[in-house]
This record gives C-alpha cells, sequence and structure tokens, in this order.
C-alpha cells in the first residue's frame, strides 16, 4: 500500500497524495520560485545598470540563461537535495 500524505494548496485547501507526489510538487516549485527570483535579479539588474535597459531585453537575458541545461540542472539538483534533507531531518528528529 501507498504511504499517504498532506499537501497543502492555494485558498486552505489540503489533499491526500503519495509522498512521491508530494516531492515532486514541492521540487517543482523550489526550481520555480528558484527561476522567479533569477527573473528578478537578471531584470532588475538589466534595468539599474544598462543604457539601453527594458523590460524586454532583461527577459530575454533571463530566457537565454534559463535555457541553459546546466542551469535547469544545477537547479534542479539543488531543489531535490534540499527536499530529501529536509525529510532526513525531520525522520530523524521524530526518531529520537
Amino acid at each position: 500500500m501507498v504511504e499517504r500524505t498532506i499537501l497543502a494548496l492555494p485558498a486552505g485547501k489540503k489533499a491526500a497524495v503519495p509522498r512521491s507526489v508530494k516531492r515532486i510538487v514541492q521540487i517543482a516549485l523550489a526550481v520555480a520560485l528558484t527561476s522567479a527570483v533569477f527573473l528578478v535579479m537578471i531584470v532588475g539588474n538589466g534595468l539599474l545598470i544598462g543604457r539601453a535597459a527594458s523590460w524586454q531585453s532583461g527577459y530575454n537575458a533571463w530566457l537565454a540563461f534559463m535555457k541553459r541545461p546546466d542551469i535547469l540542472a544545477t537547479i534542479t539538483v539543488t531543489a531535490v537535495v534540499t527536499v530529501l534533507l529536509v525529510y532526513w531531518m525531520r525522520d530523524r528528529e521524530r526518531s529520537k
């Protein structure tokens, strides 16, 4: 039998899902948030420093940055390791 856990959803709703689904959602959310932070940093940098700065040029720079496989792999591996570390630490705290 698959062990289920609670996944918090927007608007205060909750859903019972398998642990693996919850971890995949958490990893995807971490990747999306990291990408959004990079978007703000790259667009902001372009607007503050560039001569012909525009939102579009900053967005294009971010898009070129995010399309690099090494960047996506680094973001994803970091998210996976972080989620697994948090669960490992939580399990160790409960067992003591």
